[in-house]
């Protein structure tokens, strides 16, 4: 007998729960303290801005909302990675790296808000739009990476879909053509355990979710979802290789929802309060921030201010969201098809009637 092929999937973490240093060896980004200074204040501004959007919803000023909070190392080291002119398509809560790749919060609070103009994003404005529809978008990064190919363009398309979205039709077919095309196409699984109720250990039979990219010919790795400095040197080498012709990659980020899955969701009805309270002791912020005062390069004082200008920024962004007046009721007739059908031309009517009528 003989073995067809055998592989193998590479574990990489940086940082313990501590922030102490594993080993030796750090990548340079390591001790680029600056620029890890920037993530951390990333990162913390966004679990401000998510604590304030969840009590938004919570008082009827917002509508669903789908919390990031844990999720802030895998995603501050996504959007700070790529370049400006690759192409990301999110799912719906990777907050962090749409701000450093420049939507505004108050873009966020609008979409949530039911306001479509939220996905207008005035930063990239090749960016695809939020993707509740589950791993949709990593077709629609396939799609783009093969166009960057036949064009000759140095760019890359990055796809970010959680550990139940790695389970659908649309991620296979996304990686396949990742691998058969050999695409500029990154796939990031942020695996955070649970799609909606659903834990990671029924969801799939496989040991990790980076190994799906095995079957596709794609470079796989699985790192440590709460330790920025291992997502974001897979990110650095996963993108060098698809810019250079080297194709796609997949990196399973392994992380946590510390969170409901959104607010119309109740985790406490199916998980236990234990899982949740050790999933705290893993959590990103907290061991960034031990890694950075430990070099001396944050502390309680910095902390302090930061904490300050973040609430300040925040309430700034949700003043923009709550003065934003309401689109017309026609507006939600008006995008979604460039000859309008006969009945949708009806109800818009009936709908602009009756808002004159009613207000």
């Amino acid at each position: 007998m003989t073995t067809a092929a055998t592989f193998e999937i590479e574990y990489r973490q940086y940082l313990d729960p501590d922030g102490h240093p594993i080993g030796k060896q750090l990548p340079a980004i390591a001790r680029d303290l600056d620029h890890l200074v920037e993530l951390y204040q990333l990162m913390s501004f966004t679990r401000v801005f998510d604590t304030k959007s969840i009590a938004l919803q919570r008082t009827g000023k917002l509508g669903t909302y789908a919390s990031c909070l844990g999720h802030e190392a895998a995603h501050a080291a996504i959007g700070s990675a790529m370049r400006p002119e690759d192409v990301l398509a999110p799912a719906y809560r990777e907050y962090a790296a749409q701000f450093y790749r420049g939507v505004k919060p108050r873009d966020v609070l609008m979409y949530w808000g039911g306001d479509e103009r939220g996905n207008d994003f005035s930063g990239p404005r090749h960016d695809f739009a939020w993707s509740v529809p589950i791993a949709t978008q990593c077709l629609h990064a396939a799609g783009s990476a093969l166009a960057f190919r036949i064009r000759g363009e140095q760019r890359v398309a990055v796809s970010v879909c959680g550990d139940g979205g790695s389970s659908k039709a649309d991620f296979y077919a996304a990686l396949n053509c990742g691998g058969a095309f050999e695409l500029p196409l990154v796939l990031v699984v942020v695996n955070n355990q649970w799609a909606i109720s659903v834990p990671r250990s029924k969801q799939t039979g496989a040991k990790t979710l980076a190994q799906k990219g095995i079957a596709g010919g794609l470079h796989c790795l699985q790192v440590d979802g709460n330790d920025l400095i291992a997502c974001r040197e897979a990110m650095d080498q996963a993108l060098d290789r698809a810019r250079s012709g080297g194709g796609a990659s997949v990196i399973e980020m392994v992380t946590y929802r510390l969170h409901d899955h959104t607010t119309a969701d109740d985790a406490r009805r199916y998980r236990d309060d234990a899982e949740v309270k050790a999933a705290w002791q893993r959590e990103p912020i907290g061991r960034l921030r031990a890694y950075l005062t430990r070099l001396g390069a944050w502390s309680d004082a910095r902390e302090d201010t930061w904490k300050a200008q973040c609430e300040e920024r925040v309430n700034e962004e949700v003043d923009a969201y709550l003065s934003t007046r309401a689109q017309p009721v026609e507006a939600m007739f008006d995008h979604l098809y460039g000859d309008t059908p006969l009945e949708i031309a009806q109800q818009r009517a009936l709908a602009v009637a009756r808002e004159v009528k009613h207000g």
